[in-house]
């Protein structure tokens, strides 16, 4: 019976790990070194709360803890239990423990939902030891959860699916599924996934079957792009190695030439097309200083803030962090004399125009050093005055290079 209901089970159920080898991703938390790991292993897991997106694998490693551990694991959920089933499960845990010393794991999925009540309601339980929590949200558990209990519990962030990762996860799909793939459907399904596991195995479920509908065979269909089109309601675009580098091309030299329209299009090509959203944000970043730089200093630290705020938010809300910082720095002037004064210093260099640092430049930090005149006759401009107007007149490039200018407005 369990074994028909496992086969009848969704794709996303019936690949769920029973080890934590086979967790798919979250390699900071379960890789060779990983807390996680270390933890599962001994079977010495204490209170944990699971904080991520959906279908990044809370409910995964809750399950890869039940098959091995030999405490009693009770699985509860905030959005069906009440604080009858709640009060029941830490009573029995309280009586499994004094009767057979037995510890209880008790899971509860969407934790955020519980109020604050039925939250208070556990903190004696997980205090004291009658139970060993785990709670996964994906909301801010800083937020969500109530402090006493998130401070009596070890905090696991759990981060969106990696693109590698997602394609491991579609490999064990189809071959759980007798399927093959065409490459340009695979790559279409991985452009929309978002880091969802679980989203791309259901969409991925949905795709063959529809391609065993329509080919009429059981066995050796392949699912093709019309198939995961239609699973996922979405338009394949196409977005080869060629694409990649045009797109970000045509990207970048929008920017530069302030047509913000355009900028936008192709910020919006890259983004359905599933592009690395800190790939783009990097090259913000650069465009701020190699094409704006002084000209408005200022779009340095809105490309930067950009790509912090893609690393905090996530997709897809980043795409709006993203559009922000483009129209800003399409909007901006432009210059390009920072890069320009430091490419054209470092062309000096390679070339061997280095000089001499002057003797009044040189270091006199230290014992012997004014014997050497380093330092002397050097004032700083700080204290540049009417009697010695020339300390902010100074030219402290070497002798050599004294007719050189880098840096032009």
């Amino acid at each position: 019976m369990n074994e028909q209901l496992r086969r009848q089970a969704p794709l996303a159920a019936r690949l769920r790990p029973r080890h934590i080898d086979e967790v798919v991703g979250q390699r900071h938390l379960v890789g060779p070194d990983g807390p996680l790991r270390a933890l599962v292993e001994t079977d010495r897991l204490t209170s944990v709360v699971f904080w991520g997106p959906p279908g990044t694998g809370k409910t995964t490693l809750a399950e890869v803890v039940a098959a091995t551990t030999k405490a009693e694991f009770v699985r509860l959920s905030a959005v069906t239990s009440g604080v009858k089933d709640l009060r029941e499960a830490l009573g029995a845990a309280r009586d499994r423990l004094g009767q057979h010393g037995r510890r209880t794991i008790v899971f509860i999925d969407e934790i955020h939902r519980f109020n604050t009540s039925q939250q208070d309601a556990l903190l004696p339980a997980v205090e004291d030891g009658t139970i060993v929590l785990i709670g996964a949200t994906t909301e801010n558990p800083y937020f969500e959860v109530n402090a006493p209990l998130l401070s009596r519990s070890t905090l696991f962030r759990l981060e969106p699916l990696s693109r590698e990762d997602l394609a491991v996860l579609v490999a064990r799909g189809l071959d759980a599924e007798g399927m093959s793939i065409d490459p340009l459907a695979l790559a279409h399904l991985l452009s929309v996934a978002q880091g969802d596991g679980r989203q791309i195995l259901t969409s991925l479920e949905v795709a063959c079957a529809l391609a065993r509908s329509r080919t009429k065979e059981t066995d050796t269909a392949l699912v093709a792009v019309a198939d995961v089109e239609a699973a996922i309601s979405s338009s394949a675009l196409r977005y080869g190695r060629d694409d990649h580098y045009d797109v970000v091309s045509a990207f970048i030299k929008s920017v530069r030439g302030s047509s913000v329209d355009a900028a936008i299009h192709w910020l919006a090509r890259m983004l359905v097309a599933g592009e690395d959203p800190r790939f783009i944000a990097r090259r913000l970043v650069i465009l701020a200083s190699e094409d704006i730089g002084m000209a408005d200093p200022t779009s340095l630290v809105v490309a930067t803030a950009c790509a912090q705020a893609v690393d905090f938010v996530g997709m897809p809300e980043a795409q709006l962090n993203l559009a922000q910082a483009t129209i800003h720095l399409c909007l901006a002037p432009k210059s390009n004399s920072t890069s320009m004064a430091i490419w054209t210093a470092m062309d000096d260099v390679r070339r061997g125009d280095i000089g001499a640092v002057p003797t009044f430049l040189r270091d006199a930090h230290y014992s012997g050093a004014e014997k050497l005149g380093h330092g002397t006759g050097y004032v700083s401009p700080h204290v540049a005055s009417s009697d010695n107007p020339s300390a902010k007149a100074r030219d402290y490039l070497p002798d050599e290079l004294r007719d050189r200018t880098y840096y032009r407005d």
